[in-house]
């Protein structure tokens, strides 16, 4: 395969997605960066991925094009199973949902989750210093699905070592059970796909750790860039680049309108 030296940061994103997503697997999609990297995925190496909307469409194939939201017509369009969004997070609550795929502005080393709004929560809730688009059913799939993806673009000030408010739970506060106990089920979260690389999370103390770095990345550069220490994978590995295909999809065949994924300058 050759691989793309024209692609974008968000292009690598989706298809650093899409490599996690694995076939004959039940994915929970939020709107957005994970509808693409999901049908990239049935598209090339997953064509039994079932994808499941919030607002209750349950395994549709897609083959209408790219959903705008999660209550498209697009989504019930061939779907297997369609009712409602209270049926669809029965299915996580039962277990059913292999994979949460969601998005947020901010995130700590225990992969919790804002996406609500930036300030002193409580003081500034009502006027903060911004107004995020809140959780829609986010916060609900990252209690209930078995592993969850989190997309977050890598900047110091998103990465922080105390959000200024937990939209969507992670691993909370890394204690062991700390999930259980809250009355969550699932494992949590599993990858963290930024700008700049994939992360996975430490076993034993639930927190961050740099998995996989992007093509002109390091672990020193992806630190500068963290808002909290990052731990440190022991086979720390480069990820490939996208390869002129997997663009190609994304660009003619995925998303060739850019509602998600930006186009490329010319």
């Amino acid at each position: 395969m050759t691989v793309s030296t024209d692609y974008t940061a968000q292009e690598i994103i989706v298809v650093a997605g899409s490599k996690i997503l694995e076939d004959n697997k039940i994915v929970f999609v939020g709107t957005g960066l994970p509808m693409v990297a999901s049908l990239l995925a049935i598209l090339t190496h997953a064509p039994g991925l079932i994808v499941v909307f919030e607002a209750g469409a349950m395994g549709p194939p897609l083959t209408h094009g790219l959903p705008i939201s999660v209550g498209d017509s697009k989504t019930g369009t061939g779907a297997s199973y369609m009712k409602g969004l209270n049926a669809a997070f029965e299915l996580t609550q039962r277990g059913y949902a292999d994979f949460g795929f969601i998005g947020g502005a901010e995130v700590d080393m225990y992969g919790n989750l804002n996406s609500t709004m930036m300030g002193d929560y409580p003081a500034s809730y009502a006027k903060p210093k911004v107004r995020l688009p809140g959780s829609g059913g986010a916060s609900d799939m990252a209690a209930s699905c078995e592993r969850t993806i989190l997309i977050v673009p890598h900047d110091k000030k998103k990465f922080n070592e105390k959000l200024s408010y937990v939209t969507s739970p992670g691993h909370l506060d890394g204690t062991p059970g700390a999930r259980q106990k809250a009355g969550m089920q699932g494992k949590g979260p599993y990858r963290v796909i930024t700008t700049k690389g994939i992360f996975d999370f430490d076993e034993a103390t639930k927190r961050m750790r740099i998995l996989q770095t992007f093509p002109g990345e390091t672990v020193q550069s992806i630190q500068d860039n963290t808002g909290f220490e990052l731990l440190v994978a022991p086979n720390v590995s480069e990820f490939a680049p996208p390869t002129v295909e997997e663009v190609r999809l994304i660009r003619e065949v995925v998303d060739p309108q850019g509602a998600f994924v930006k186009r490329v300058a010319k």
